[in-house]
């Protein structure tokens, strides 16, 4: 929905730290008006974050949704499967999601980044990368070319992942860590904070150390 000002309508749903976040990086693109914060914790309604109100839970934010016409809902929870559990159910009740992308990211010529997925501050996606939905690309975080990241990744700061790798989807990948190029990381691992992984992972299997071993 293009509002007077021709902006973006977004909304968030998750009132949490990560949120402070995401509403930081959406003032200051400078492109979206915000609609409001919502959660389904009862304890946080009629409170704010950075001045922004909570509105209600996931049944208030589709009645506003109905209000607003092409409203972008960004599911603001750092868990993975969490955070694709909630995109699952409201996408089935046709809401539609935005992305948030700080001015200080760099986004590569070619790279795709997908619906409901965040770029935070500093963070560099290099060409022909191609991010999923519901991605975190944290602080600082570097992916480069020739990547492929699955659905509801989380890339925590400064992680470095190099040309050509592929991580699956609600895969973690912990602060600091680095992923040799060319690998394969399977669906739902986990990659400890400061790991160095020089070898393909599978599925559902926690690395950790230098060289990475599970």
């Amino acid at each position: 929905m293009e509002t007077r000002a021709n902006k973006r309508l977004v909304a968030l749903f998750g009132a949490s730290g990560h949120a402070k976040v995401i509403l930081d990086m959406l003032e200051k693109s400078g492109d979206a008006e915000i609609a409001g914060l919502f959660d389904d914790n009862e304890a946080k309604r009629g409170t704010s974050l950075l001045g922004y109100p909570v509105l209600g839970g996931r049944n208030e934010l589709l009645a506003h949704a109905g209000l607003h016409p092409g409203l972008e809902v960004i599911i603001s929870v750092g868990i993975n499967s969490i955070r694709m559990a909630l995109a699952g159910w409201f996408r089935e009740r046709g809401i539609g999601f935005g992305t948030a992308v700080h001015p200080s990211a760099v986004i590569g010529k070619g790279a795709v980044i997908g619906a409901g997925t965040v770029v935070m501050a500093t963070a560099v996606v290099n060409p022909d990368t191609r991010i999923g939905e519901h991605v975190i690309v944290n602080t600082g975080a570097t992916v480069d070319h020739d990547c492929e990241i699955g659905h509801g990744v989380h890339l925590a700061p400064g992680v470095s992942v190099c040309g050509g790798v592929t991580i699956g989807r609600e895969t973690l990948v912990g602060v600091g860590a680095r992923i040799l190029p060319n690998l394969k990381i399977g669906n739902a691992v986990v990659i400890g904070g400061g790991a160095v992984v020089t070898m393909d992972v599978a599925d559902g299997v926690t690395v950790i150390g230098c060289p990475a071993k599970p």
